[in-house]
C-alpha cells in the first residue's frame, strides 16, 4: 500500500518571503526561523515626534496675524530666490553662447548687452521704419528743391544736371534714343556718373550716336589697342554698339524710324509710375522684358530687361521720378504735350492722305 506523502505544517512566522518585483530587481528575502519582524526605530521616533508636535499645537495655538506675516515673508523670499536664479542662468547661457560662437571676440560685447537691448529693439525698429516712410524724396538742396532720394547734395554735378534736365523727359529723336540705349548698356560696367563724365568723348568716338554713321564704322579700327574707344569702354560693349547700330538701321527701314518702333510698345504715351518711396522703384518690368525679347529676336546685344528698363527711364518712356521730386510734375506736363503733338501729327498725316486720294 502506498502511503500518501505527509505535508509538514509550517507556522506563518516561519514562512519564507517570496520574490517581489521591485525597482532593485527580484530579491529573495529570507527570515530566520523563530524570529519576529520588528519595525525600524525610525518609525517609532517619527511617531513620538508627531505626537509631541500635536500636543504643542493643542496647548499653544498660533495667532492668525503671525502666520500671515510669516507666509508673506516666505513668499517674498522665495520669489527673490527664483528671480536671482533665473537671471544667473540667463547670464550663464549668454556667456556660454558667446564663448562657443566662432565670432566670440567680435560679439562678446554684443552678447553682454543682449539683456539690456532686447527691450529697445522693437522701439528702434519702429522709429527706423517711421523715418523711412517719412523720407519721400531726397534732402533739400541749396536751391530749396527736393529731388529723388538717390540724388543727394553730395552727388556729382553732372549727375544732378542729368536728373534735372534729361532723365525722364520723353525723347522722340532717333539719335538720342540710340544714345540712351548705348549708355544704358554700359551700366553693366560703369555707373551713371562715370558714363556721364565720358559722354562727350563717347559722342566724338561714335559720331554723335548717329545709327546710320555708326553702322558704317570699322570694327577693327575701334577695337585696336591704344584707341580712344578702348580707353572708354570694353571691347564687348564697343562691338555691341556697332552691331546694334546695324539692327537699328534695319528697324528704320522697316518701321520708318527707331522712335516709332520704341514708342509703339507704350502706345505713344509715357507710363506714370507715381512712386512715393525709393524702394518702390523696380529694376525691371514685364514691359521691359517684352521689349528685350523682341530686340534679342532681332539680333541686338546687351539688351537685358534691366538695361531696357533703365533706357525707358532715361528716355522718358516711363516717369519714375518720385512724387516728392520737383521734376515729377514737369515730366507729366512734358508727357501730355508729347501725346497731344503726336495725336495732332497723326491727324495731319491722315488728312493729307485723304486729300491726296
Amino acid at each position: 500500500m502506498s502511503v500518501p506523502p505527509r505535508f509538514r505544517s509550517v507556522n506563518s512566522d516561519e514562512r519564507e518571503f517570496r520574490s517581489v518585483l521591485g525597482p532593485t530587481g527580484n530579491k529573495l528575502q529570507r527570515k530566520p526561523p523563530g524570529m519576529k519582524l520588528e519595525k525600524p526605530m525610525i518609525e517609532k521616533k517619527t511617531s513620538i515626534e508627531s505626537k509631541d508636535e500635536e500636543k504643542k499645537k493643542l496647548t499653544t495655538p498660533a495667532s492668525p496675524r503671525t502666520t500671515l506675516k510669516q507666509c508673506s515673508s516666505l513668499c517674498s523670499s522665495i520669489l527673490r530666490k527664483n528671480s536671482a536664479s533665473m537671471t544667473a542662468s540667463y547670464s550663464s547661457d549668454a556667456s556660454s553662447s558667446c564663448e562657443s560662437s566662432p565670432l566670440s571676440v567680435a560679439s562678446s560685447s554684443s552678447c553682454k548687452k543682449v539683456m539690456r537691448r532686447s527691450g529697445s529693439v522693437s522701439s528702434t525698429r519702429k522709429l527706423s521704419i517711421g523715418k523711412e516712410e517719412d523720407k519721400v524724396a531726397g534732402d533739400c538742396f541749396a536751391d530749396g528743391r527736393r529731388r529723388c532720394a538717390w540724388i543727394t547734395p553730395k552727388a556729382d554735378p553732372c549727375y544732378v544736371a542729368f536728373h534735372d534736365e534729361e532723365w525722364g523727359v520723353p525723347v522722340h529723336d532717333d539719335k538720342n534714343l540710340f544714345e540712351f540705349l548705348c549708355l544704358s548698356g554700359a551700366l553693366a560696367e560703369l555707373s551713371w556718373t562715370d558714363i556721364l563724365s565720358r559722354r562727350q568723348l563717347l559722342r566724338e568716338v561714335f559720331m554723335d550716336f548717329d545709327p546710320v554713321a555708326v553702322s558704317e564704322m570699322n570694327d577693327k579700327k575701334l577695337t585696336a589697342p591704344g584707341t580712344a574707344a578702348i580707353s572708354l569702354l570694353s571691347e564687348v560693349k564697343i562691338r555691341s554698339i556697332l552691331d546694334n547700330s546695324r539692327h537699328v538701321r534695319k528697324i528704320i527701314a522697316e518701321c520708318g524710324s527707331f522712335e516709332k518702333y520704341m514708342w509703339n510698345f507704350v502706345n505713344n504715351k509715357p507710363t506714370q509710375s507715381q512712386f512715393r518711396y525709393q524702394r518702390q522703384v523696380p529694376v525691371k518690368t514685364s514691359k521691359a522684358e517684352f521689349i528685350s525679347k523682341d530686340l534679342v529676336r532681332r539680333g541686338f546685344r546687351s539688351v537685358s530687361p534691366t538695361v531696357i528698363y533703365s533706357f525707358m527711364q532715361a528716355a522718358g518712356l516711363t516717369n519714375d521720378h518720385l512724387i516728392g521730386c520737383f521734376r515729377y510734375q514737369d515730366c507729366c506736363v512734358d508727357a501730355e504735350t508729347t501725346t497731344t503733338t503726336t495725336t495732332t501729327m497723326k491727324a495731319k498725316k491722315k488728312n493729307e492722305r485723304e486729300s491726296d486720294k
